[in-house]
C-alpha cells in the first residue's frame, strides 16, 4: 500500500544497470487520470542538482503525468550536460507513454558530480513503463533506496467517516442509488538515510492521491504538511541538493475532500515517512524528539529545537546514555531565542534534570535505555510549541560517511 494505494495510479521499479551489483535502480510512477493535478516541493540549497532545476520548471504547469526516479547517482553539479540528460529521461518517459515531456519530473539520489550512465538509464525507463502496475509500487519504493536499509510506505484512507454519516442519515439507512460510501486515499513512498536537515531534509519522496483537488489546493496543503514534517527534520545537519516532495492528485475517486481534513491525511503520511527516515538514519541508535516548550513565537521554538538538533556534543553525549542538561543549555544559548537563563527547564524522558537553569531532579532517575529519546525543553517565555527530531551521533554514522562517498 504504496504510490499505487490511490486510484488511478501504476508504479514500477526495476533494475537499469546504474548501481552496480544488480539491485533495482530507478523506479517510474505514472497517473493515469483522469486529473493530473500536482504540487512539488524542494530543497533550499543553492546548489541545486538538474532534476531539481527540470522538475520546478516542470511542475510551474501545475500539472503531471509521471515521474521517473533513479538511485545510484544524483546528476548533481553535472553542468549543462547533467540538465540535457533530465531532459532525455523525461523525453524517454513521454514516449513511452505516448504523452508530453513537459508533464514528466524527474529525481534522482546518489553520488554528486558524476553524470548518469543514460544508455542504461534510458533503457531501464522503457523497461519500467513496460512492467508498470497497481502492484508495482513496493518495487518502485524499493528502487529508490541508496543507503536505506528498508523501503519506506504509507498511506491513509480519508472522506469515509463523511460518507457513513451521509449514509446513515437517509430514510432507510442503506447506501443512496445503492451505491457503497466513497473515500479517497493518500499513499506515499521516500527514500532518505543521511543529509538530512531542514528545508526538507537527503529524502525523495512522491505522494499520491486519488481525491479530485487543484494543483492551487495540492501546493497549499503540500507546503503545510512539509513544514510540520520533513522540515523538522536534522539527523545530521546536511543539506541535499536533490531534496524533492511531489504530491499527484488522479480524481479518480471523483471525491472532493474537506480541505482541512485532506491536510490532514497528508500531513499523516509525511510524517510516518519522516519518523521512518529518523529511525532508518545512518548508523543511528537513538531516534531524538527535542520538545521545545513555553516560547514566545513558534520560530523562537523551532530555532531553539533545531540548535539543540545539531549540537554535536549533545549527540555523543545521548549516544553515551548521559542525559547531559548542560550541553542541552548550551546550545540553547547559541539562539536569539527569547527567554531568561534562570527560568529555563529541561527533561529527559519525563525527568526534569534541570529547573530555572540549576540542578533540578537527579539525573540518575534517567532511563536513557530506550532507543527513543524526548528531551522537553521549557523556555518559560510565552504558550508556543515546536518539535524537531534528530538522533544521536555514532561511530557507526562516522564510518559509513567516511566509506559511502555522496
Amino acid at each position: 500500500m504504496s504510490v499505487t494505494a490511490p486510484l488511478g495510479f501504476r508504479a514500477a521499479g526495476v533494475a537499469a544497470g546504474i548501481k552496480a551489483g544488480g539491485a533495482r535502480d530507478l523506479a517510474l510512477v505514472v497517473n493515469d487520470g483522469p486529473g493530473r493535478a500536482a504540487a512539488g516541493v524542494f530543497t533550499a540549497n543553492r546548489v541545486k542538482a538538474a532534476p531539481v532545476l527540470w522538475s520546478q520548471q516542470v511542475l510551474a504547469g501545475g500539472r503531471l503525468r509521471a515521474v521517473v526516479l533513479n538511485s545510484g547517482g544524483a546528476n548533481a553539479c553535472t553542468g549543462p550536460e547533467g540538465f540535457q540528460d533530465s531532459h532525455a529521461t523525461a523525453e524517454k518517459a513521454a514516449q513511452a507513454l505516448q504523452d508530453s515531456a513537459g508533464e514528466i519530473a524527474i529525481c534522482s539520489t546518489g553520488l554528486i558530480g558524476e553524470r548518469l550512465p543514460m544508455d542504461d538509464l534510458l533503457s531501464g525507463v522503457e523497461t519500467a513503463a513496460g512492467q508498470l502496475s497497481r502492484d508495482g509500487g513496493l518495487a518502485a519504493a524499493d528502487a529508490i533506496r541508496t543507503t536505506d536499509t528498508v523501503s519506506k510506505i504509507s498511506f491513509r484512507r480519508g472522506g469515509i467517516a463523511a460518507a457513513e454519516e451521509d449514509e446513515s442519515s437517509t430514510p432507510s439507512g442503506g447506501h443512496v442509488g445503492g451505491e457503497a460510501p466513497r473515500g479517497y486515499m493518500v499513499g506515499g513512498m521516500a527514500k532518505g538515510a543521511g543529509m538530512l536537515a531542514p528545508a526538507l531534509a537527503t529524502m525523495l519522496c512522491v505522494i499520491t492521491t486519488d481525491a479530485d483537488l487543484t494543483s492551487e489546493e495540492l501546493d497549499a496543503t503540500l507546503r503545510r504538511a512539509t513544514a510540520q514534517t520533513f522540515d523538522r527534520l536534522d539527523t545530521d545537519g546536511c543539506m541535499s541538493t536533490n531534496d524533492t516532495v511531489l504530491l499527484l492528485a488522479s480524481g479518480a475517486s471523483g471525491v472532493k475532500p474537506d480541505l482541512a481534513e485532506f491536510e490532514e491525511k497528508v500531513t499523516e503520511v509525511c510524517a510516518d515517512l519522516a519518523r521512518q527516515l529518523l529511525v532508518d538514519a545512518e548508523g543511528a541508535s537513538k531516534a531524538i524528539a527535542i520538545e521545545v516548550v513555553g516560547a514566545a513565537s513558534e520560530d523562537d521554538a523551532v530555532k531553539v529545537g533545531r540548535s539543540v538538533a545539531r549540537s554535536n556534543l549533545l549527540k555523543c553525549a545521548i549516544h553515551g546514555e548521559d542525559p547531559n542538561w548542560g550541553r542541552v543549555l548550551a546550545a540553547v544559548g547559541t539562539t536569539d531565542a527569547v527567554f531568561e537563563p534562570d527560568r529555563l527547564n529541561v527533561a529527559i524522558n519525563g525527568i526534569w534534570i534541570c529547573r530555572a537553569g540549576a540542578v533540578g531532579d537527579d539525573r540518575s532517575k534517567v532511563d536513557m535505555r530506550p532507543r527513543d529519546v524526548t528531551i522537553t525543553i521549557d523556555l518559560s517565555a510565552g504558550s508556543n510549541t515546536a518539535t524537531v527530531h534528530t538522533t544521536d551521533l555514532t561511530a557507526d554514522y562516522v564510518h559509513e560517511n567516511s566509506a559511502y562517498s555522496s
